[in-house]
């Protein structure tokens, strides 16, 4: 990644931020975005740009993993805590009190306790990152591991495992999916953020002759960025960076900068 292309990019686009789109879901719950929202009068709306399908255990199997075989798990999101849970619930799968969990951030293992009690559990997190597990992760060399994930997914948890020698087989547990937004009638927001690949897919989708112009795109993580830019778009805003590990942190940085010109 030219950071510091992407640095000199966009600072020559440094336009007023006045409008946000953040293509996830709109949280049930209070917001960064909204307390960015109010801080510097802005609109910011959430339309998730990708779906999540979940993969029936009837066609699970035919991947030939037996969930109860294994030692323990590596969840990287709410979405694959959901779909894991599902898949044993449909195949009335008993899971071991001592089945180890290991949680890419504490997000998702706190979320484990809508299925689980969490202080009768061994649970391992890291800080935010797949690759903040990996050392936590060569404590537990013995167990066999399942890595149940989506059917577009980073290479980094399964490179590190293979390069390393675990025990460990991966499953996919359900697919992304572009998302049906004919409902938005266009996508004329001074921001876009991004959190994945597939979201960007999903961009080009539902608007195939969309131009950025002036719009300025965020990108969370470097295979969302890398994606962004693939795509021929100008990537304006990058996070996690060091003076801003958040998504709603890079931006407002961004808009300090902009909307004081």
């Amino acid at each position: 990644m030219q950071g510091a292309e992407i640095k000199e990019v966009s600072e020559n686009r440094l336009n007023k931020v006045a409008s946000i789109l953040v293509t996830q879901a709109k949280p049930s719950d209070d917001t960064p975005y909204l307390s960015l929202a109010n801080k510097y009068g802005l609109k910011v709306d959430f339309r998730a740009f990708i779906d999540v399908e979940g993969v029936p255990f009837k066609e699970f199997r035919k991947q030939k993993i037996e969930i109860g075989q294994f030692s323990a798990i590596i969840l990287t999101s709410r979405n694959a805590v959901d779909h894991f849970f599902r898949l044993c619930k449909e195949g009335k799968v008993e899971l071991e009190p001592t089945l180890k969990y290991f949680c890419v951030s504490d997000q998702t293992a706190n979320y484990l306790q809508k299925y689980i009690v969490i202080r009768k559990r061994k649970i391992f997190v890291g800080e935010k990152k797949a690759s903040d597990l990996f050392e936590i992760l060569k404590k537990h060399k013995t167990e066999k591991f399942l890595y149940p994930c989506s059917d577009l997914r980073s290479d980094d948890i399964p490179s590190f495992l293979k390069q390393n020698d675990f025990n460990f087989s991966e499953g996919i547990i359900y697919n992304t999916v572009a998302s049906n937004l004919s409902d938005l009638s266009d996508v004329k927001y001074d921001v876009l953020v991004f959190f994945s690949p597939s979201g960007v897919t999903s961009l080009f989708t539902n608007f195939p002759n969309f131009k950025q112009e002036k719009t300025r795109i965020a990108a969370f993580g470097s295979t969302t960025a890398k994606a962004v830019l693939d795509a021929g778009l100008v990537l304006d805003i990058q996070a996690p960076m060091p003076n801003a590990p958040s998504m709603t942190g890079a931006l407002e940085v961004y808009i300090k900068n902009a909307n004081t010109i």
